[in-house]
């Protein structure tokens, strides 16, 4: 059970007043005057006040101290009221500016000299040297504490923001994911679904295999948001290995399925082909997924091309058509997630893409991607 802090400084000073007083039954056998009634208001006044110490720390100071000052000014024996004093020094230390607690601690170190005076003191060196090794001790523990505070403060607050950061780019990252996932395959659905309704009456061949390729889009893109959600789910006490997601290998697929959308469409391989890191794969496999949805949205009927060149520390990936090489809404600048998307993936495995019209006329997508063994493993604690 967790105390509460106003509790815990409640019990701080019944226990501080009941140590204060059984010292004072022992004042007789140190040459004072035994503790009599006001004497013993004075020790509750001086410690009691003490559970309001977190809150009003400079105020409880000041009126402790205060009546220290009253009680030794009674002639009663200096000792029995210093813990609340000190105590009281402490907690102004540990949560005030250091202008207010030193000012607090050379008021304790004057009343300390004031009792010496007052008594009599055969030993006033030693009385002056307590006076100022004490409130000096007391203040810099009470500093240090302030300062490692502070920074626990700070730490939380940095924790805090990195943990909201971290819940952004995770956001960004469904959102790119879903976006890739969606755009691409309803892209394709809305052109069949516009063809076979065009021909439904005059070509039943070409609207059935228009209703096929939706059928078949619709069940891949419906596989690979659960493949998504899953992944999101599963944790690693699992103890099941993640279904992949898509990459490269299942280029071919996408490029006929963006044919059958009436797209004329080349892919080209160079170099020998090898194994990616699974982010490098499903970064290239998207880059080019997202180029050829904006083929379908923008350009349709156009003729395009997809080169994959394997080079022995990158991977180049470069998408074209010849459309009018306009730049469209849906990847300019602020216009979209398409653009955006792209390059942030780029980003995230060292590599860049390249986007904009070509001079002899179409539209250009190039992503350049490092492959090398730091690439890969980098590749690989991402994704995992």
């Amino acid at each position: 059970m967790r105390i509460r802090p106003l509790a815990a400084d409640a019990l701080i000073a019944v226990a501080l007043t009941s140590v204060a007083m059984l010292l004072g039954q022992e004042a007789a056998s140190q040459g004072w005057s035994a503790l009599d009634a006001p004497a013993y208001a004075f020790v509750g006044l001086v410690n009691l006040p003490l559970a309001l110490r977190s809150r009003a720390p400079v105020a409880v100071c000041a009126f402790v101290h205060l009546v220290w000052f009253c009680y030794v000014t009674a002639g009663y024996w200096p000792v029995v009221n210093t813990f609340g004093p000190m105590l009281a020094v402490y907690t102004v230390a540990s949560l005030r500016p250091v202008r207010t607690s030193v000012t607090c601690a050379a008021v304790m170190a004057v009343i300390w000299i004031y009792a010496g005076v007052v008594s009599h003191s055969d030993s006033m060196p030693s009385v002056v040297g307590q006076a100022f090794v004490f409130p000096a001790v007391l203040w810099r523990f009470g500093v240090t504490a302030r300062h490692a505070a502070e920074l626990a403060r700070r730490l939380s607050e940095e924790q805090a923001e990195r943990a909201r950061r971290e819940v952004a780019e995770e956001r960004g990252r469904i959102a790119r994911e879903l976006h890739d996932v969606v755009a691409h395959h309803m892209s394709v659905i809305s052109v069949q679904a516009g063809l076979a309704g065009f021909v439904f009456d005059s070509d039943r061949d070409t609207a059935r295999t228009a209703l096929s390729t939706i059928s078949g889009t619709s069940a891949e893109a419906l596989e690979e948001l659960r493949r998504m959600l899953w992944v999101l789910r599963a944790s690693d006490e699992d103890g099941v290995p993640a279904t992949p997601m898509p990459g490269l290998a299942r280029l071919g697929e996408m490029v006929e399925r963006v044919r059958s959308g009436g797209v004329r469409l080349d892919l080209r391989i160079e170099g020998t082909a090898r194994p990616l890191a699974p982010g490098v794969d499903l970064c290239a496999y998207r880059v080019v997924q997202e180029a050829l949805t904006n083929v379908l949205k923008h350009a349709p009927g156009a003729r395009a091309s997809v080169e994959l060149r394997y080079e022995p520390r990158l991977l180049q990936v470069t998408v074209t058509d010849d459309g009018q090489g306009v730049i469209p809404a849906k990847v300019r600048p602020g216009g979209g997630h398409g653009l955006i998307g792209m390059r942030e993936r780029a980003k995230l495995y060292g590599g860049r893409v390249d986007i904009g019209p070509r001079s002899e006329g179409g539209f250009a997508v190039r992503l350049t991607l490092p492959t090398s063994t730091q690439a890969v493993r980098e590749g690989d604690d991402t994704s995992g």
